[in-house]
């Protein structure tokens, strides 16, 4: 009885660990096999603002076609789980906007890999990286339009070992990278160590207590940090398709030549499927952010210690025929710029707090024209109001898309 009662609560042990890899992440692996998959396909979208915060406001028709491919392998010792885009962004009037171009570059690719070495010992790593235009809100770490593409990277290592039944340990370091082309004190390089105690609390829950540290070294004129996160938490299996994982604590923040400061930290993401037709996913995250901290007010440069950010996201599809769907998402993120200090030009030593809200939001629908071709049409909505200059904008885009697998 005691050995199938490990066998059995093993995987609920291991399952839930989740790295900070994408805000909707769950900590799954991958359940099947797939042979490798081609997809090759091209975008057609319309831009009522392409460059917001850039000039003048200015629409422009652009062009986006891609290739990507995917595979899955699953052997009783190892998972690998690779996939990889590439592509590119044309617009056919180039914005007048300062530094645009006509031509951007677009590519992601992440290999994800966990061994198992028995019951009780598996290693895990996961790793992504991605070069763009376009933000994408559920990486966490982007709150505004940029100019330029950025070179954003991650990797997630860890070992966890159950200890006894009910007791798992995950220890690990994550490194994280972000990299603007044309965007100065923006750059940022992070390295995260973390250790989490993992409680069987029966069939449908287990406990965590995680200790993490992360430092970052950050670019230009802007300041280096570091934050120790204190956490506790529960991950929560509804049914075998609905999972939800919380974790709320302390957050312990310090820049350099700043004061240390302490905040609540929260994060909360949810898998859902509803029924056959209807799968929602959400994530929710508060929490001191080193994104972004340096603002111009005035002619002068003020970095601002404490960038308080709560990001909520929910996206969901549903299926209203084999052939046809629909989805759509929103993400909210409003910020709060605190404890600005003068770190370049001549205005005052300190400067008042800013607040900045951002909503994007889309919905769309697919069409399967066959087993191998699918149709899409999209539309993108996205606002900034914020009490920084030139930060104020709407935009809206519409998206039609095709792509084909193989």
């Amino acid at each position: 009885m005691k050995n199938k009662f490990a066998i059995g609560f093993a995987s609920l042990l291991f399952s839930g660990f989740a790295g900070a890899q994408g805000l909707y992440y769950m900590g799954t692996e991958a359940q099947e096999s797939m042979p490798l998959k081609w997809t090759v396909g091209a975008d057609l979208t319309y831009d009522d603002n392409v460059a917001p915060g850039y000039g003048s406001k200015e629409d422009s028709l652009s062009i986006n076609p891609y290739v990507g491919l995917s595979f899955v392998s699953i052997t009783p010792q190892t998972t690998w789980d690779v996939y990889a885009r590439l592509g590119a962004i044309y617009y056919f009037d180039q914005p007048d906007a300062p530094g645009a171009d006509d031509t951007y570059a677009q590519a992601r690719a992440g290999i994800n890999m966990t061994h198992r070495f028995s019951d009780r010992l598996r290693i895990s790593s996961r790793n992504f990286l991605s070069y763009e235009l376009e933000p994408d809100y559920s990486y966490g770490f982007a709150s505004t339009r940029q100019m330029g593409e950025y070179f954003y990277w991650q990797t997630d290592n860890s070992v966890g070992y159950r200890w006894t039944d009910r007791l798992a340990t995950y220890t690990g370091f994550q490194l994280t990278g972000l990299d603007y082309d044309d965007v100065p004190n923006a750059d940022r390089f992070t390295y995260t160590l973390y250790n989490q105690f993992r409680y069987l609390l029966g069939p449908q829950d287990v406990l965590t207590a995680e200790y993490r540290y992360g430092h970052t070294d950050a670019d230009g004129v802007a300041p280096d940090s570091e934050s120790h996160y204190i956490l506790v938490g529960i991950e929560h299996r509804f049914n075998p398709s609905s999972v939800m994982i919380a974790r709320a604590g302390a957050q312990i923040s310090e820049t350099d030549g700043g004061d240390s400061n302490t905040t609540p930290f929260v994060e909360l993401a949810v898998n859902t499927q509803v029924n056959t037709q209807f799968q929602v996913r959400g994530f929710l995250r508060y929490s001191v952010e080193p994104y972004d901290t340096v603002q111009v007010v005035g002619n002068s440069h003020y970095n601002f210690d404490e960038r308080k950010t709560l990001r909520i996201g929910v996206s969901g599809n549903y299926a209203l025929s084999e052939s046809l769907s629909l989805y759509g998402g929103v993400d909210y993120i409003p910020t709060s710029f605190e404890d600005g200090r003068l770190v370049s030009g001549s205005g005052p030593s300190s400067t008042s707090d800013r607040d900045e809200n951002l909503v994007n939001a889309y919905v769309g629908v697919s069409m399967k024209f066959t087993d191998y071709l699918t149709g899409s049409l999209t539309y993108n909505f996205t606002n900034s109001d914020s009490d920084f200059d030139n930060r104020d904008y709407d935009r809206n885009r519409v998206t039609v898309g095709v792509h084909a697998e193989f």
